[in-house]
């Protein structure tokens, strides 16, 4: 099966070619790494062809926001299955193997642990699991998104079943978790840290949010939701 790293990209300079050179060595040479480069005036080109690498794929993003850079990075990918990354993040070597290896035994979506760190990538939590209870039901994601991007893989069926990404979502790793439970895939749950989660004061994603603003987006979700059919994508 040929694997899509999907990477949105925002001033990622800094981390990014440390999180491309854990990458490219668990993948085969039909693969891909999609960058999706919102701010494409900046340092990231550089660094990411620094790769002299067929498999790394540049591209300019949208300019709409992370959510629109993963939908329009989605959109690019060819493979089977779809790896989404973020850009200050480090792979554990084992990573792939043992998200490929539950996909090939049935899971439609997995979802695996991390070591949350600081910059530094010293540890500040050895389970992000551990800490945010992580689970796979429908209505406790709904009330409380256990899903991070990063830490997330699923099939090419899995993406056409949330695509076109609604604009108004909040974010897109919630949205294809929620839509992947819903429709009846098989969602898995791995617990071992198999990435190392970068969290530096400067991420893109899972910042704090005002109360009002967390029953907005849930209001948001649930009316998406109620468009989408149960029943998996043939």
């Amino acid at each position: 099966m040929k694997i899509s790293v999907v990477l949105a990209a925002y001033k990622g300079e800094k981390y990014i070619a440390e999180q491309i050179a854990s990458i490219l060595p668990q993948l085969g040479e039909n693969d891909e790494v999609i960058v999706s480069d919102d701010y494409p005036q900046g340092k990231t080109k550089d660094a990411v062809l620094s790769f002299d690498d067929k498999r790394v794929k540049y591209i300019e993003g949208p300019g709409k926001g992370v959510t629109a850079n993963f939908g329009y990075a989605m959109e690019k990918a060819q493979g089977d299955v779809i790896f989404l990354c973020d850009q200050d993040d480090v792979w554990m070597p084992d990573k792939v193997s043992k998200v490929m290896a539950a996909i090939e035994s049935g899971a439609d979506l997995v979802l695996h642990d991390s070591i949350v760190t600081d910059g530094e990538l010293n540890t500040i939590s050895p389970s992000f699991f551990a800490v945010h209870g992580s689970n796979n039901s429908y209505v406790k994601n709904i009330i409380r998104n256990s899903f991070v991007g990063c830490c997330m893989a699923f099939t090419k069926e899995v993406m056409a079943a949330s695509m076109p990404m609604p604009a108004d979502v909040p974010m897109h790793d919630w949205w294809i978790a929620l839509v992947a439970i819903k429709k009846g895939y098989n969602v898995q749950l791995l617990n071992e840290p198999l990435i190392k989660w970068r969290r530096h004061g400067d991420n893109v994603t899972g910042g704090s949010t005002s109360a009002m603003q967390k029953i907005k987006w849930r209001l948001t979700i649930i009316r998406n939701l109620i468009t989408v059919r149960h029943g998996k994508v043939m």
